[in-house]
């Protein structure tokens, strides 16, 4: 049960105190991105084939890309916090290393 605590109070601080991050939708900006002639070509295909403008293909593909590249990082964050509390855990069962040998 602590352990779970512990991992409740940790995603807690990874995402800056916040339990659940809400979306929320803000102003939308205009900006220009250059792309080469036959990545267009592609967009306005997949564009088609989705039966989405093309704004929205590219505004939804680059939503996907920053969610991918948030994800890995929260990934990473856990993964040395899961291992800090790993060492913190070793440390503490070393303290209780002798108290078992005691009980025997």
């Amino acid at each position: 049960m602590i352990l779970l605590v512990q991992l409740i109070k940790l995603v807690y601080l990874i995402n800056g105190g916040n339990i659940m991050q809400q979306n929320i939708v803000l102003k939308k900006v205009r900006i220009n991105v250059q792309v080469p002639a036959e990545l267009k070509k592609k967009l306005e295909k997949a564009s088609i084939i989705e039966g989405k403008k093309l704004s929205v293909l590219i505004r939804e593909s680059i939503e996907q890309k920053v969610e991918q590249i948030e994800e890995n990082v929260f990934k990473e964050k856990m993964k040395h916090a899961y291992m800090d509390l790993a060492k913190e855990n070793i440390e503490i069962s070393k303290d209780f290393e002798y108290s078992d040998a005691e009980n025997l």
